[in-house]
């Protein structure tokens, strides 16, 4: 027991030795390699900078960085601990983010893709206000990865190839690209059976589902892409629905319209998208009982959504991880 409370003493000791905040000051100068920008961002003088990062290289005994002039550059030394620095004070900033958020009540604080929200998630939301009608959300839209050391989000949808490093990552659906055009249209001009189809068909083009992805690798085509562009989904959605052509989309977003008459399928063919909707939080956060009272009611409405007709059922495996199987991490 005396042992125990030595070791106590000794790991208290070593923290309240750690000059906590020259590191803090340390990494503001090496992320904008500038004692004056650094004071800036710090609400500081350049002098109390200054100050800092010589009482940090005393404490190291190593100089930190180089003076050129009015440049100055990391030394070896400097470049070697950095890396440290921003995994410790990310760690700790996360901490307290976490700390001072509810566990159970307050606000859910969520991002994801505006397209997925807008044409997916608004419409199963009745239902999960039903339910849970304690459950406050608010939702952001961003296409940028979310940095929860930064933000007081509590988790993110996100389209991913594969498991985010460092983050709990879990599948949610898989993705598709369809081919749809207005009712009208498609009794206009027939089924896509094949590339040489769409010359018959007006065709929206989007930045986010390029026709390239309709061919398959070596194959040549004979018609020209043509016809409207959009850099946004949704956008791209709304224009077909009024006629104006025919759209590659994702079947996440165009499924909706489709089951309403809005949207006709214009082909059989769904091409598999490469990547996948996750949902993304740090570890940690699964322990807030409003995070999983969300994440589970995601993933009852995945399993209720159906892939488009005619593709293969997904696996059994694929059916454990969309209903909250843990994916294996990667190291971060």
């Amino acid at each position: 027991m005396a042992r125990r409370r030595i070791q106590d003493s000794d790991t208290a000791s070593a923290f309240d030795r750690l000059p906590l905040n020259a590191l803090r000051v340390f990494e503001a100068v090496a992320t904008r390699m500038s004692f004056a920008e650094a004071a800036e961002s710090l609400h500081v003088t350049p002098a109390a900078v200054s100050m800092q990062v010589r009482a940090l290289e005393d404490y190291l005994r190593v100089p930190l960085f180089r003076r050129k002039g009015r440049s100055i550059e990391l030394t070896p030394e400097g470049a070697l601990l950095l890396p440290g620095v921003r995994r410790g004070l990310t760690d700790l900033q996360t901490a307290l983010h976490q700390l001072r958020q509810s566990r159970s009540a307050g606000t859910l604080n969520i991002s994801t893709l505006a397209s997925f929200l807008q044409k997916w998630l608004l419409p199963w939301l009745p239902q999960l206000h039903d339910k849970h009608a304690d459950l406050e959300l608010r939702i952001h839209t961003s296409r940028e990865p979310v940095d929860f050391g930064q933000s007081d989000f509590h988790g993110a949808i996100r389209m991913a190839l594969g498991p985010e490093p460092g983050l709990y990552c879990e599948k949610l659906l898989a993705e598709w690209f369809v081919l749809v055009s207005s009712p009208e249209l498609y009794k206009r001009h027939g089924p896509v059976r094949d590339s040489s189809d769409l010359k018959r068909y007006p065709m929206l083009r989007s930045s986010d589902e390029p026709w390239q992805l309709w061919n398959k690798p070596g194959v040549e085509r004979d018609w020209k892409e043509h016809g409207t562009a959009y850099d946004d989904s949704v956008a791209v959605l709304t224009a077909a629905e009024q006629g104006q052509g025919l759209a590659l989309t994702r079947w996440c977003l165009a499924a909706g319209d489709i089951k309403l008459g809005r949207l006709a399928l214009v082909s059989t063919a769904a091409l598999p998208c490469p990547r996948s909707y996750y949902f993304v939080c740090p570890e940690s956060y699964l322990a807030m009982p409003k995070l999983q009272t969300l994440l589970k009611w995601l993933r009852a409405m995945a399993r209720e959504f159906a892939d488009p007709p005619g593709t293969a059922s997904p696996t059994a495996a694929d059916k454990v991880q969309a209903a909250g199987g843990r994916p294996k991490r990667k190291a971060g």
